[in-house]
């Protein structure tokens, strides 16, 4: 097959300027005038490779070919990613996925490739939660995991998604049905090292992390920093510092135990929050990732064993909650197994690994069988303008992608 270069490039570079703030950062918010141009520009690429286009209820885009070969009715292979972005984030991050699933289409449109299924790419709405939160949002309504209501109500400046995707002209009908593919492969960067320090071409992805999202609180007393003794005081600020390294060892000693563990204390709202008041009140925020669920009941556990600690031995008062759990996602062996061999027939080399990012395919794999490949990340940059992948590992991995959906949709 011949994937394109120059083609992929021009692709990319293109949708990079929608939202420019540099040579190599964007803004693309959802529902703002660079997304609408972002959307309009995929939809023309689509059509000019000769792509049934539809947008659903939320934005969704999908482009479908039907392959001479193949069977109209039966259940396609998809493969997309987002074209969304964190404020002032890199181009790769989405955009690779999107066009390198449009640009392996087109490669495999102009080989002699026999395929049984059709071929669809996909562009999900809201993957990053940058504007209208929560993130990953078309896919978990494609995946039946939220309705297509809820979703369009969510607010961002004082509109709705409805509102939003209405202005731009993406409020569809419908909405695109996950479960209705034979298979999904999403290509997406790594946004890590270890591709790069391995030398490898691909990343084959085992399992997506899953993510819990814990809120505690710590409450003692507010009081005069100068007149208050020290061993007068219930000072909240003091026992929270115990609790975030608390849920650090945890996690450090779950990462020991199975490497992919991670546990993170990332954000603190202290009360009164002046220099010279003993605080009285922290609200933190704690994220925890593994691709073994038990492993994440764990930490939780651990986290909720240290409030315990703070109330005997500080008497503060604490409380935690668990708002937001998404499991591990594994992916699907036959998906796995396609890209691998795809991967050694074009003497490309691989390296399995899991994903600590979440990403629209952790919805996807809960409806049908769903792989994931990495692109090397230089440095592992993302989400800043310093991300970047070299133009060969673009082309090297949607070689990879192209050679996974041919074995896919094939007879």
């Amino acid at each position: 097959m011949d994937v394109s270069l120059d083609r992929l490039r021009d692709d990319i570079e293109a949708n990079a300027a929608f939202g420019a703030t540099g040579d190599t950062a964007r803004t693309n918010l959802t529902g703002s005038d660079a997304n609408r141009d972002a959307r309009d520009h995929l939809v023309e690429r689509m059509e000019d490779a000769g792509l049934d286009v539809r947008v659903d209820a939320v934005g969704n885009i999908a482009g479908r070919w039907v392959p001479e070969s193949a069977d109209p009715d039966a259940p396609a292979v998809a493969s997309g990613s987002h074209l969304d972005s964190v404020p002032n984030g890199g181009i790769f991050d989405g955009p690779l996925g999107v066009y390198g699933a449009l640009e392996a289409v087109r490669a495999l449109q102009g080989g002699d490739a026999d395929l049984a299924r059709p071929v669809e790419v996909v562009s999900f709405t809201e993957e990053e939660g940058a504007s209208f939160a929560p993130g990953l949002l078309g896919s978990s309504v494609a995946t039946g995991e939220r309705d297509p209501e809820t979703a369009l109500a969510y607010e961002h400046d004082g509109r709705t998604l409805d509102d939003a995707l209405d202005a731009i002209g993406y409020r569809g009908d419908g909405v695109l049905d996950a479960s209705a593919w034979d298979a999904w492969v999403e290509l997406h960067i790594e946004q890590g090292t270890r591709l790069e320090s391995a030398g490898a071409d691909v990343g084959v992805v085992t399992d997506i992390t899953g993510i819990t999202h814990c809120d505690a609180v710590v409450e003692g007393q507010a009081d005069h920093a100068g007149a208050t003794p020290m061993d007068a005081r219930t000072d909240a600020l003091a026992a929270a510092s115990e609790f975030v390294l608390d849920v650090e060892d945890a996690a450090t000693d779950a990462a020991a135990e199975d490497g992919t563990a991670v546990g993170t204390v990332g954000s603190l709202n202290v009360s009164p929050n002046a220099t010279n008041v003993v605080p009285g009140r922290v609200e933190l925020g704690v994220d925890i990732r593994d691709v073994k669920y038990d492993t994440m009941d764990d930490i939780v556990a651990a986290a909720r064993d240290s409030l315990d600690r703070l109330e005997a031995e500080r008497g503060v008062d604490t409380s935690l909650s668990r708002p937001f759990d998404v499991p591990p996602a594994p992916m699907a062996d036959r998906v796995r197994e396609a890209a691998a061999d795809a991967v050694a027939e074009n003497d490309l080399s691989s390296l399995a690994l899991h994903s600590g990012a979440a990403h629209d395919t952790m919805h996807v794999a809960r409806v049908t069988d769903a792989g994931l490949l990495f692109a090397p990340s230089e440095g592992g940059f993302s989400h800043s303008p310093r991300e970047w992948t070299d133009w060969s590992d673009c082309r090297d991995a949607v070689l990879a992608l192209a050679g996974t959906v041919e074995r896919l949709a094939g007879r």
